[in-house]
């Protein structure tokens, strides 16, 4: 298993993911993503932070991380953070807990970094993603909307999140 960071390459890659998901997300939930914006994705690769986890050749998972966050975190972010974004697993690789691989390079990746907390948010809905979070070690820390939903990607419109935290040891 290795953490990469995505290229130019993966582009189609990682949209048949976000595709996979989202098809996913309406088969056992009303809460579903709407289509990216291909030119965030590419901005995100463009600046290392688009990141891919390839096992036997294959795109598993691929993940996003922010290190600032403020129109999410409000105030808060002004404690050094590595967020995680768009977390999503190839249909193929489900089932084998990368979020927990992804939470302890994160771990890793932010005490290299000079961070205090790994941060993450969902819809507060999303009961199962909040069981998947607690179990790989996080703190729920509430609900609320996000800060500033103007300047957020268009599927944060009206959404309430729930907000998780992991300390940095």
């Amino acid at each position: 298993m290795e953490f990469l960071n995505s290229t130019h390459n993966d582009l189609e890659a990682i949209f048949e993911l976000y595709d996979a998901a989202i098809a996913h997300q309406k088969a056992v939930s009303d809460m579903h993503w709407l289509p990216f914006d291909r030119l965030m994705v590419e901005a995100e690769i463009a600046e290392n932070r688009q990141w891919k986890i390839v096992v036997d050749g294959q795109i598993a998972c691929v993940f996003v991380t922010a290190y600032t966050d403020a129109a999410i975190w409000g105030e808060r972010d002004g404690d050094p953070s590595i967020y995680l974004h768009r977390i999503v697993t190839n249909p193929t690789f489900r089932g084998r807990n990368f979020v927990g691989q992804i939470v302890q390079w994160a771990l890793q990746h932010g005490k290299q970094s000079g961070k205090k907390f790994v941060r993450l948010d969902t819809w507060a809905e999303n009961l199962k993603l909040k069981e998947v979070y607690l179990r790989n070690g996080f703190q729920f820390l509430g609900n609320a909307a996000p800060a500033d939903p103007t300047a957020l990607p268009s599927h944060y419109s009206g959404i309430v999140l729930g907000f998780y935290e992991l300390l940095i040891d």
